[in-house]
């Protein structure tokens, strides 16, 4: 399954750089093992740039209520 998510610019390089391997999220969809994260820049508008990460762990643990923490693997980074 592909999910396409904003992300916002801080975020975004950290992910893009390979530094920040997860994401906590809202559990608002059905998340799955391998499913393709596509990470759109957001600064209030779409800036072009995206990343595509792949679902490689997932927890609730310690979470809020309705969250979960996925880790991602990045596939590959698109965009200006």
């Amino acid at each position: 399954m592909v999910h396409d998510l904003k992300i916002q610019p801080e975020f975004f390089e950290s992910v893009s750089l390979g530094i920040k391997t997860f994401e906590i999220r809202k559990l608002d969809r059905k998340y799955g093992f391998g499913d393709l994260l596509i990470l759109h820049e957001w600064d209030g508008d779409y800036t072009g740039r995206y990343v595509e990460v792949r679902i490689v762990y997932m927890t609730t643990y310690k979470q809020q209520a309705d969250y979960i923490v996925l880790g991602i693997e990045k596939v590959k980074k698109r965009g200006a």
